[in-house]
């Protein structure tokens, strides 16, 4: 998980920093604003940053790993929060849905890993 979850966050992350307009097509206008893409850029680091500490944990001490679990439940669990509440009051684009499944299988994946404590 903490491998997958590595490479997730590691494409979002440079998608949201090199590609902001594409990446958020239906979102994002073509003549965006530059505050606007700063903005999505500086989002981007921190997906770089989790996908750096979920790439490093992979073989870490079982106490290091459960944090990086919790944590990953924490973050992917809001983010399919937010994706759920944006499909449902429709205020989300499209692709929302696909996002909404792959955020929710990677928090339910995580609380999986959690309750078994299975090494990820």
């Amino acid at each position: 998980m903490l491998t997958l979850s590595a490479l997730y966050t590691a494409v979002v992350g440079l998608a949201l920093m090199f590609f902001p307009v594409q990446f958020g097509r239906g979102a994002v206008p073509t003549d965006a604003a530059p505050e606007l893409l700063a903005l999505l850029r500086l989002l981007g680091g921190p997906f770089l940053g989790i996908a750096v500490l979920n790439w490093l944990s992979r073989s870490a001490e079982p106490s290091t790993i459960r944090v990086v679990v919790l944590a990953n439940i924490v973050g992917f669990g809001a983010v399919a929060a937010n994706d759920i509440w944006g499909v449902a009051s429709g205020e989300a684009r499209d692709i929302a849905r696909l996002f909404l499944v792959i955020h929710l299988l990677f928090t339910l994946a995580f609380v999986a890993v959690a309750v078994r404590g299975v090494k990820p």
